[in-house]
């Protein structure tokens, strides 16, 4: 089975809810436990606020994040892009505790978190300009379709 859905909103702090919820609803087809989809919402949350806060300094222009959500088989697998400024050093930025905004008290911790609540996840320049996060999270066992009725 596989089925997917995109969704593209403004960049801005208020979307933020919408985002994660939005991913998490999709992802009940899978029939995901609490922690699973708590994982995938704590991810969705740290990747679109990265947008906000870092993808478009100049706030008098709103950017637009796009979230493609594939569901195929036992997994989800979520890309988050965004059309801004992009990441300087892409390998560095992932190491926990860097920061480009410490004077907003940014801890430098959204790509570690993001990697502790996925199976596996990889960020690269959007080119010419921009991010793409992809994540994946494997939702059901291998013994899921086993006992499937």
């Amino acid at each position: 089975m596989q089925n997917q859905m995109t969704v593209i909103f403004d960049a801005d702090t208020e979307n933020e809810a919408f985002a994660r919820n939005t991913v998490a609803a999709f992802c009940a087809l899978l029939d995901p436990t609490v922690d699973q989809i708590n994982d995938i919402k704590t991810a969705v949350s740290e990747a679109v606020t990265n947008c906000i806060v870092h993808a478009y300094p100049d706030k008098s222009t709103r950017g637009k994040i796009t979230i493609t959500t594939t569901i195929s088989d036992d997994s989800v697998h979520i890309v988050i892009s965004d059309t801004g400024v992009g990441i300087d050093d892409v390998s560095s930025a992932m190491q926990p505790f860097f920061t480009t905004k410490p004077e907003q008290e940014r801890s430098g911790m959204g790509f570690t978190v993001m990697e502790s609540f996925t199976d596996s996840l990889t960020v690269e320049q959007n080119k010419p300009s921009g991010t793409i996060v992809s994540m994946t999270k494997t939702i059901r066992g291998a013994d899921w379709k086993e006992n499937r009725h």
